[in-house]
């Protein structure tokens, strides 16, 4: 018997981009929102559904393809972030579920910065630029927690 073995090469692009531009784009519109430039709307929760999560996700999966598990993990997780992130908001506000007081926030934003530390300590053998994206991203997480905790909401004016 004649067995052949056919190997199909991987033609697809590299989707770092697409999740590297997913998180970033969404995360500079929701923190500009948190820095009062404009309330929280339907453009930041699209772009937290789509761009932020859904994107993540298929980057995520592109990864996983390719056999690369840092970035299967930091896309499918943070795809995951977004989608959850915006859940927490859409429940409250359909009245499906009582809204997230500041201290529960700051533990789920301080357990984001938990996972993105180790994340980072992850990068330590890989080039700067994710030192850079995950060191930031992480000082992010843990401030935006510690506003929770010490800035309740409607404390501080715009």
């Amino acid at each position: 018997m004649n067995e052949s073995v056919t190997q199909i090469k991987d033609m697809t692009g590299n989707p770092a981009p697409l999740g590297l531009l997913g998180f970033g784009m969404t995360t500079v519109l929701l923190n500009l929102h948190n820095a009062g430039f404009y309330d929280l709307n339907s453009m930041i929760l699209a772009m937290g559904i789509c761009y932020g999560g859904a994107a993540q996700i298929v980057a995520g999966i592109m990864e996983w393809r390719k056999g690369n598990t840092f970035a299967t993990t930091a896309f499918l997780s943070y795809g995951l972030f977004w989608f959850s992130l915006v859940t927490l908001i859409v429940m409250a506000k359909l009245g499906w579920a009582a809204p997230s007081n500041d201290r529960a926030m700051a533990a789920y934003l301080a357990m984001w910065g938990l996972f993105t530390a180790v994340m980072f300590i992850g990068t330590l053998r890989l080039h700067v630029a994710g030192q850079v994206v995950f060191g930031s991203l992480t000082i992010l997480f843990f401030l935006l927690a510690i506003g929770k905790v010490v800035l309740p909401l409607g404390s501080v004016k715009r």
